[in-house]
């Protein structure tokens, strides 16, 4: 029996013990998570089986044939996409066991406190503090621009813990409890009208040690984990053809043949072969994550992302004429998630000018590129052996 066909053996008998049509969504999902069918790749009694990753589509298949329960994984992506790699790679056994299970069925939401208002693009400058007292952390900063925090139980946070040495070592990695006293949440207006993220401010919050990831000191070398995993999470999703921001201009392009003109044509025809070709370029990047963790490749994949939603939201909303200057709602809410083909153009038009921000800057990824792919010469960079306190700010 080959791997897919025990995969398929294991759907039927949960299929059979939990019909989706007569069982609870989330004790389908707590049973599907327990039979080793939420991330095939990871270990058994981790949600996986420990198969080779490319199989997940087996199961992701003959599931929604069955017309199973998901997960819901745009609401809870930042803890499947980013949290949940981290945690496998670096977490203890019973932070695995803790942690795993609810951030897969979305009982318990997860956002990141990495960026600052002084450490945006330059991460590693962060300066929110952590402070040993016994067993736990005395955490106090500020950290912004953070999506989900208004309904997340869970942050993965980067603090400083050694002022004294070059600002990349002096870094840990801490998982920390958005319900705990000290933790405010703020919401951040966008331009969108919304405010899907946040700012948080941490006064004395404290964090027991068992529950830091990694070494203390190592949090950079944790974080690119984190960061690595982010980047593929926003820019290479595995989509079908016409998936993604493109898909709305080209249904329009066919149903509204009044609105042609031929320079939007020409502006179409070159944004449809990108979209297209960055689509079956996340295809092979997806393929190769079967044989490890992501590189620095996403970041190339994220850079095209960002760009190809801005290039085609300009253009749907020139396609659109009067219509495209049109807004549906500019009521203050708090979603928890991003609908970007879900609203109106003029949404889809300002929502992705944050895709060039959010997730490392474009400017940042080009130097990863330039760095960690095509092997260019690194910028000159005066603060490396710097002690971080002693940096201009």
């Amino acid at each position: 029996m080959t791997d897919a066909d025990e995969l398929r053996r294991r759907i039927r008998e949960l299929l059979a013990a939990h019909p989706p049509a007569d069982t609870e969504r989330l004790d389908f999902l707590r049973a599907r998570f327990d039979a080793g069918l939420a991330w095939v790749h990871f270990p058994e009694g981790l949600g996986g089986l420990g198969l080779p990753r490319s199989l997940q589509a087996v199961v992701d298949t003959e599931l929604a044939a069955a017309d199973a329960p998901d997960n819901d994984p745009r609401r809870i992506g930042i803890g499947l996409g980013m949290a949940a790699p981290t945690i496998l790679q670096y977490g203890t056994e019973e932070q695995k066991a803790r942690f795993l299970r609810p951030l897969w069925t979305g009982e318990e939401v997860w956002c990141q406190l990495f960026s600052e208002p002084g450490a945006g693009s330059d991460l590693a400058a962060l300066g929110t503090r952590a402070v040993r007292e016994g067993d736990d952390w005395v955490v106090n900063g500020q950290k912004v621009w953070t999506s989900s925090a208004h309904v997340a139980r869970w942050a993965i946070l980067i603090a400083r813990t050694d002022p004294d040495v070059p600002k990349h070592r002096g870094i840990t990695y801490f998982v920390c409890d958005m319900t705990d006293p000290g933790v405010e949440v703020r919401p951040l207006r966008q331009i969108t009208g919304e405010a899907e993220f946040n700012e948080v401010f941490l006064t004395d919050v404290r964090i027991p040690d068992g529950r830091r990831l990694g070494e203390v000191g190592d949090g950079w070398r944790v974080a690119q984990t984190t960061l690595n995993n982010e980047r593929v999470a926003i820019g290479g999703r595995r989509l079908p053809r016409e998936g993604g921001m493109i898909g709305p201009v080209a249904r329009t392009w066919r149903e509204r043949p009044e609105l042609r003109t031929h320079d939007l044509h020409q502006r179409l025809l070159k944004l449809w072969v990108e979209a297209e070709v960055a689509r079956l370029t996340g295809e092979r990047l997806s393929q190769q994550l079967v044989a490890g963790q992501p590189g620095p490749e996403g970041a190339g994949m994220k850079l095209a992302f960002a760009r190809l939603n801005q290039e085609i939201s300009g253009l749907e909303v020139e396609l659109r004429g009067e219509e495209g200057l049109l807004y549906d709602d500019w009521t203050m809410r708090r979603p928890e998630l991003v609908d970007f083909t879900g609203r109106d153009a003029g949404y889809r038009y300002l929502r992705s000018k944050g895709n060039s921000i959010e997730g490392g800057t474009s400017e940042v990824l080009l130097n990863i590129v330039a760095e960690r792919v095509l092997g260019l010469p690194a910028e000159p960079r005066t603060d490396k052996d710097v002690a971080w306190k002693d940096l201009a700010r």
